[in-house]
């Protein structure tokens, strides 16, 4: 029998994060049975997967036997640290590189999460304060205390954040549309996978969306734009830029699937093969949430964006003015 005692940095957290947190490797559906079953006990009594710890309690927690397979799931989480922009004892700002998973789950074994904790075995609590699709990469906000999560978490929904996002579209984006309203919907596809789409203002399941949109250069057929978000919808900008007719650079669900592959081959920029989706989190604003200093940080373009760039065609020069001057 283990018992374990609620230390500051996981007051106020459920009972079941607080056991998936503490029985590395265990399943969930083991988690949640020896909680219904009243084989956990906090402070000696019953207690539910919603009830909240307090700093003090003992939590009493009966013999696992992992299985060999999840023993061997958890050990093969590989350590990894990812750039550092910011960090204290209260929270960390990592640069997540594109291709990477925040966390595990729905086919992905691990994710950015699960490798720092891997990496830092010290740190009592390791917590997302928000998500990054796993195709875009940048600035990832992660509280290292209980309390820091809870307050960051209240900025996002009370839209008290500042976050920007880099995106190369296809087209020449129309400089007079600088807000997307546009409600969204999430669904299901026949296989199971997580879409969304652009609904109108009166759909029953929408939900109202808002990107503010800047050109900030353009090329002959892209545009390189800076998207800030109001609204912190699945998927919002993707599909909100989609749904304007000038789809992301790269998107392997709303993009542009014959360009994608062209430029993965190395055809459509020749020579140069770009193989991910341009979407990245440059710009991050929030309060601090033990000081209440404004934090703002910046992630530089990954290099392979950056060559992107550099390597696509210009603009044609402006034809001259055929106008035949006025005679005075």
């Amino acid at each position: 029998m283990r018992h374990l005692v609620v230390d500051e940095g996981s007051a106020g957290q459920r009972l079941d994060n607080f056991l998936l947190r503490e029985l590395k490797g265990a399943p969930k559906t083991l988690v949640y049975r020896i909680i219904r079953s009243g084989e956990v006990r906090i402070n000696k009594g019953r207690a539910s997967a919603e009830s909240r710890l307090q700093v003090g309690d003992q939590v009493r927690v009966p013999p696992l036997r992992l299985s060999e397979p999840d023993a061997q799931a958890a050990a093969a989480v590989p350590a990894r640290e990812f750039p550092v922009l910011f960090e204290d004892e209260h929270l960390l700002v990592v640069d997540k590189p594109a291709g990477v998973a925040v966390h595990g789950g729905s086919g992905v074994s691990f994710g950015v999460i699960e490798q720092l904790r891997r990496a830092r075995p010290e740190a009592r609590f390791l917590e997302l304060v928000h998500r990054l699709d796993k195709e875009t990469s940048g600035l990832l906000l992660i509280a290292k205390k209980r309390s820091a999560l809870t307050t960051l978490q209240d900025q996002f929904r009370q839209r008290e954040t500042g976050k920007t996002y880099s995106a190369l579209v296809i087209g020449a984006w129309p400089a007079a549309r600088k807000v997307v309203d546009v409600a969204l919907h999430k669904y299901l596809d026949a296989a199971g996978e997580r879409r969304v789409r652009a609904v109108g203002a009166d759909h029953a399941d929408g939900r109202r969306s808002i990107s503010l949109v800047r050109i900030v250069k353009s090329w002959a057929g892209y545009t390189l734009l800076d998207v800030t978000i109001k609204t912190g919808r699945t998927h919002q900008i993707r599909v909100h830029l989609q749904n304007e007719g000038h789809p992301i650079v790269g998107d392997d669900k709303y993009g542009d699937f014959a360009l994608n592959k062209a430029l993965a081959r190395g055809e459509a920029v020749p020579g140069l093969r770009f193989e991910r989706m341009f979407l990245h989190a440059r710009r991050l604003a929030f309060d601090h949430p033990a000081s209440g200093e404004r934090i703002e940080l910046a992630a530089p373009l990954p290099p392979d964006c950056v060559t992107l760039l550099n390597r696509l065609p210009p603009l044609p020069a402006a034809a001259p003015s055929t106008d035949t001057p006025a005679t005075p």
